[in-house]
């Protein structure tokens, strides 16, 4: 909810979280019941055109799934907001929703779901011929109005003296922590790794923001649920106990764990207890708070100059430059250029290229600047990021292969030196190919994750860019030689999701929309990894010189 401040105008928007549950869900695996996740699509106003919004995580084995991933949405009381809900069956680790199987699907409006409280819509499949069939499953969205709190609670469970589940080994036990809401359900935050073969586990240390678990509401009902996991799918239940935010916070480390059955014998004391080891409310600092705390954003431009792009001189190339209209690399570079020079103060881009013979002796670099002056490899702007890489066509030779690794690596080593809290580091590369050093690309990721950096790539053209996918991370985290990357740093996006219909003007807002979205929570993400805060804001103003690429 937008603050009150009198004497001023404000837009009647609230932030909407969304739940989303599924229940007798179609099973189409042979040997086992579904790996559920929901998709949520929204529809900009005054469009009919859905567009993917939100993406739940993937539930193993579950025809009833509770889905912990929320769906955060501005609501606004003059617009319609059409949601549309598609549930998928996850088979494999393909980002593409293609390659599973598909459920069901159910539309409703926002409105809807905001005037009932929580609705219950059953799940539509079209057959063969083409018509719309309802199914016997349905899901189940909640809605609630989040206040403006980003403090996070930092909790730390452990087990003792759990009950025994195994037949042959004792119990494999996670934690689920339930909210109430007002009609008295109870909805899920959060669910901890599971410990396999122990009676007494020890979960790892983890974040919840307080307005998604009570809505800053501190006597608001939680409920903690220990249970055994089972490969099935059906767990079985340890023992449940109930707290509020408000009892946590005044060090009641102990909780007995009741199973709601077993308790009615005469002497049953408890299943167990859950030891709360670490509860800690941490003040959350916004990507806004360190802006304007004066923190340093700098963007390295690296550009894919292989032979895969075609000659430049053909119009069939990626790389032709034309005079009538932009090419798709120029049109990357000033989708996203444009957007992130607001937050650099020099606006002085290095621009690198990777893949070409250089001249005069035609050697293979795979990092070379693209203004060749390598003592002052900078651009101003995005008008000189854009004669920079004209000129450069003009003077290389396409060739190959496409490798990444020294084009991070280059940008690590200049994290490295100002790894103080006061700079961040930003990769945009632009590739049209499949990458030929992924195994060496993935360790220099996994090294970067742990420095002030975020990785996007752009990918050009109509190749197969399911590489990239995995370099994107957001279901399976990144490892190297048994390390794993500390963040999830690399966003792909393939140019052509966006312009290959439409307007190209809005074509060019929502590719720089979707490929900046990231970059805030995963510098937040990184300065609180490091336990940075951000300096106070600055009082004296800036001035800000006419922008050249604005007249």
């Amino acid at each position: 909810m937008t603050s009150f401040v009198p004497g001023s105008a404000a837009v009647a928007v609230s932030e909407v979280e969304l739940s989303i549950s599924a229940r007798n869900l179609i099973g189409l695996d042979v040997l086992s019941k579904s790996d559920p996740m929901c998709v949520t699509y929204l529809q900009s106003f005054g469009s009919d055109q859905w567009y993917e919004y939100h993406r739940t995580e993937r539930i193993q084995d579950n025809h009833d799934p509770d889905f912990v991933s929320k769906v955060l949405i501005h609501y606004k009381f003059e617009e319609q907001q059409p949601l549309k809900f598609e549930i998928y069956d996850i088979d494999t680790n393909s980002s593409n929703l293609k390659d599973h199987d598909f459920l069901g699907f159910a539309i409703c409006n926002l409105g809807q779901i905001i005037s009932s409280g929580k609705v219950k819509l059953p799940l539509q499949r079209r057959t063969d011929y083409g018509r719309v069939e309802v199914t016997q499953s349905y899901i189940i969205i909640s809605a609630e109005e989040l206040i403006a709190n980003n403090d996070e609670v930092i909790l730390q469970l452990n087990g003792i003296n759990l009950d025994k589940k195994d037949w042959f080994g004792k119990s494999d036990p996670f934690i689920e922590i339930y909210k109430s809401n007002e009609s008295g359900d109870f909805l899920l935050v959060h669910k901890t790794e599971v410990i396999k073969n122990t009676l007494n586990p020890r979960w790892k240390r983890f974040y919840i923001p307080i307005k998604a678990l009570c809505n800053g509401d501190y006597d608001r009902s939680l409920k903690f649920m220990c249970w055994d996991w089972n490969s099935s799918g059906s767990h079985s239940r340890i023992g449940e106990f109930q707290t509020t935010l408000k009892e946590l916070s005044q060090n009641n480390s102990k909780f007995n764990l009741i199973h709601p059955e077993k308790k009615k014998k005469h002497n049953y004391k408890h299943s167990g207890e859950i030891n709360i080891e670490y509860f800690e409310i941490y003040k959350v600092h916004t990507f806004m708070d360190f802006i304007k705390g004066g923190l340093q954003i700098h963007c390295t431009v690296a550009i894919d100059f292989t032979g895969s792009n075609g000659d430049p001189s053909l119009p069939s190339s990626l790389h032709y430059i034309s005079h009538g209209s932009l090419n798709c690399y120029e049109q990357a570079i000033n989708s996203v250029v444009s957007i992130i020079q607001d937050y650099d103060s020099d606006k002085q881009f290095p621009v690198i290229g990777f893949g070409a013979r250089l001249p005069p002796d035609g050697r293979i670099s795979h990092e070379f600047y693209v203004n060749m002056n390598p003592n002052s490899p900078f651009c101003n702007g995005v008008t000189g990021v854009l004669d920079a890489y004209r000129s450069c066509i003009r003077q290389v030779q396409l060739y190959g292969p496409t490798n990444f690794t020294s084009v991070i690596e280059h940008v690590i080593k200049f994290a490295r030196s100002y790894d103080d809290g006061n700079n961040y580091f930003i990769l945009l590369i632009l590739t049209d190919g499949v990458i030929s050093d992924m195994p060496q690309t993935i360790k220099a990721v996994v090294t970067a994750s742990g420095l002030p950096i975020s990785i996007i790539i752009v990918g050009i053209g109509n190749a197969d860019f399911t590489a990239m996918e995995v370099l994107d991370a957001d279901q399976i985290p990144l490892q190297s030689g048994g390390v794993q990357a500390q963040r999830d740093i690399v966003q792909f996006v393939p140019f052509n999701k966006f312009f290959s219909q439409g307007d190209p003007r809005t074509a060019r807002l929502r590719l720089a929309k979707e490929v900046l979205a990231e970059i805030p929570k995963q510098l937040v993400s990184y300065m609180r990894s490091r336990g940075f805060v951000p300096k106070p804001p600055r009082m004296n103003p800036i001035d800000l010189p006419p922008n050249p690429d604005q007249l």
